[in-house]
């Protein structure tokens, strides 16, 4: 019986994690939040790793208010940027395996082609500057841990994704305007969820950078548009008649974002054997769930 923690257990992609990994027959599945691991405190870690005696953690747990931590640095670099460290250390000192998520963010968002994992990092704001800084004191840690980048996360669980944030304005106005000049690939955590945890079962020997998402390229206007064709389809209640595609400076936020965030996942695709599925059809199978869980 292999024993698998996942930190971050009432995320929106941890809590997805955990529900996927418990009905596994040969899995112990921990699932951990803050009143039990507190990422934001060292003795917690070291105290829980000990007491509930993992063989591998899935570190999904994270601080990822992007505007906010540019005023609270401190926050997030003990989250984002310590604590992950600790884990592999703690990790590596039992003999275990750490797999941790990280983030698009690591990188600038200028290179107006898909990112490999060996691409060099720049970090342009605190968010993906503690992310970056998480990735180097796991590897300095425990060189046999491995990270997975992903990015435009969304799901079912969780309340401040970009899904969910359209279909709440989208279900009382008639227009919204949407920035188009930032392109990703948006992500649902139930596909993201899928890998890692074949990654963890399947493939507990592999290390280093990995990156996934979703495949296929959007802006976020895109995505917006392409969420209400297919909330609309599947019977949401909408509003909505009109989305405006608009700039990056007609939208300033405390912190900047990359403008090109698409990640190659053909390292971990190969590693898998499989492609990861187009992000249109992600975001159809989250809606479905949605529209269920709703009803």
């Amino acid at each position: 019986m292999t024993r698998i923690l996942v930190t971050g257990a009432n995320g929106q992609l941890g809590a997805e994690i955990l529900a996927q990994l418990t009905p596994i027959a040969t899995v112990t599945a921990i699932g951990t939040t803050r009143d039990r691991l507190d990422l934001a405190d060292p003795e917690s870690i070291r105290r829980a790793i000990v007491e509930l005696e993992p063989d591998l953690i899935i570190s999904s747990g994270a601080y990822t208010a992007v505007d906010r931590a540019e005023t609270e640095p401190d926050q997030a670099r003990a989250i984002n940027a310590i604590a992950p460290g600790l884990l592999a250390e703690a990790t590596a000192q039992r003999g275990g395996k750490l797999i941790h998520l990280s983030t698009d963010y690591v990188f600038d968002g200028q290179k107006g082609s898909p990112y490999l994992e060996t691409d060099p990092t720049n970090a342009i704001g605190v968010y993906g500057q503690t992310k970056l800084d998480g990735e180097q004191a796991i590897l300095k840690a425990d060189p046999t841990a491995a990270i997975v980048r992903t990015a435009w996360v969304y799901g079912v669980n969780g309340t401040g994704n970009f899904v969910k944030t359209m279909l709440r304005l989208g279900k009382d106005r008639e227009e919204l305007r949407v920035v188009a000049d930032q392109i990703g690939s948006p992500s649902w955590t139930g596909d993201i969820a899928t890998a890692i945890v074949d990654l963890a079962l399947n493939h507990s020997d592999a290390s280093g950078v990995f990156q996934f998402t979703n495949s296929g390229v959007a802006s976020w206007y895109d995505f917006a548009v392409a969420i209400f064709e297919e909330a609309t389809a599947i019977g949401f209640p909408l509003t909505v008649q009109r989305v405006i595609p608009i700039t990056t400076a007609d939208y300033p936020t405390p912190a900047k974002r990359p403008a090109y965030s698409v990640l190659a996942g053909g390292k971990l695709a190969t590693l898998r054997g499989t492609i990861a599925p187009h992000w249109r059809d992600g975001l159809r199978s989250m809606l479905t769930e949605l529209r269920q869980v709703s009803d």
